[in-house]
């Protein structure tokens, strides 16, 4: 059992391992919920390391959905081998692996009582990660895949075009094209995996058509988006996929000015939660815990977090109440006070006035 391992120790841990793998029956390898490009191009590549290597398959599953447009056209696109867990009886399965998630964690539907084995991810360490057996926690590197692909590098094992296209799409969407939390290795994978992706496949799964549920989402976020000084609020209320709320956190954490932005959307029993930053000083994963605390779970890392409350009806009064708690809180962490929410078109009306203002200050400055 190891946690944080050392780059150059990747070829020794992988070595017994594997080994430890090669006397066991049936693998099966876990992602969380609603499973995204990095879990499921880790899941990936654990799959075709375990070929490779052992001349074992494994059953790749997950709980959720995949809804997301560009998810569901990196799944079809690279064909991936996916399967519901709730289809699946484990005790079929002698080794469990779990990728890009943690036991406990909330964001799991691994049952509670059932032992993984092997546990790989990039959020910081839990504490029931420390009873499983083969743990490589690595919080320093801003993606799941970056490790795998270190893997198979390190077991000098051939990486195919559809497999480097999803390691190498992984790393693209989770670090933002390297800007977001991305370090050394991070960025030697990605310029590594470049040249031996399918650039056609590429285009195909970062470009996919939308339906029009997606538009409305939008114009819901856009709609009901309050800004407290450098902090955004934004409640999509009842969503039809919950990839939607990470996404629009995404796109107001670049609006200008902005600092802090934190999305919310009912999906099935519950609100889904996304909290983005673009300060460097703020722990993601810690703000958000407390945020949903005694209510909810959570977790992340530096700039990006995610949690979910649960046990909350779809009603209007409810969604109203639970974003007026969060956004309570959330001013409190930030030391935000006596700061009226404003809309964005509240906001650009701001901006157009203070603009004119500097406008009509400029004219009036003697240069003579």
């Amino acid at each position: 059992m190891e946690f944080g391992i050392d780059v150059k120790d990747t070829k020794r841990f992988t070595d017994e391992m594997l080994n430890w793998v090669r006397g066991k029956g049936k693998i099966l390898i876990v992602v969380h919920d609603n499973p995204d490009p990095d879990c499921l191009a880790s899941a990936m590549a654990l799959r075709h390391l375990f070929v490779m290597t052992v001349n074992r398959e494994a059953v790749i599953s997950f709980s959720g959905m995949i809804c997301r447009s560009e998810n569901l056209a990196m799944a079809k696109a690279l064909e991936m081998p996916l399967t519901p867990l709730g289809l699946l009886d484990l005790r079929q399965f002698s080794v469990i692996c779990m990728l890009d998630t943690q036991p406990g964690t909330g964001n799991n539907s691994l049952p509670d009582g059932v032992k993984v084995d092997i546990l790989v991810d990039h959020h910081p360490l839990r504490e029931p990660s420390r009873l499983c057996r083969w743990v490589d926690i690595r919080d320093d590197y801003g993606v799941t895949a970056t490790i795998l692909f270190e893997y198979l590098v390190a077991q000098g094992v051939y990486i195919g075009t559809k497999l480097a296209t999803a390691l190498f799409y992984a790393i693209k969407s989770e670090t933002q094209d390297l800007g977001r939390e991305a370090n050394k290795p991070d960025r030697d994978a990605y310029f590594g995996l470049f040249s031996l992706t399918n650039t056609k496949l590429l285009y195909e799964i970062t470009h996919p058509k939308l339906p029009v549920e997606y538009y409305m989402m939008v114009s819901s976020a856009l709609e009901n988006a309050k800004i407290y000084g450098k902090l955004l609020v934004t409640n999509l209320n009842k969503v039809s996929f919950p990839e939607i709320v990470a996404e629009m956190a995404d796109f107001f954490v670049r609006l200008e000015e902005i600092e802090v932005v934190l999305a919310m959307g009912h999906y099935g029993d519950g609100v889904i939660l996304s909290l983005r930053t673009i300060r460097h000083d703020m722990n993601s994963g810690l703000l958000i815990q407390r945020l949903v605390e005694g209510r909810g779970r959570a977790g992340g890392h530096g700039m990006m977090a995610g949690g979910k409350i649960n046990g909350v009806s779809d009603s209007s009064a409810a969604n109203t109440e639970i974003e007026a708690f969060l956004t309570k809180r959330l001013l409190a962490e930030l030391y935000v006070t006596d700061c009226k929410p404003l809309t964005l078109r509240e906001l650009r009306g701001n901006d157009v006035l203070r603009q004119a203002f500097r406008d009509d200050q400029t004219d009036r400055i003697d240069f003579s």
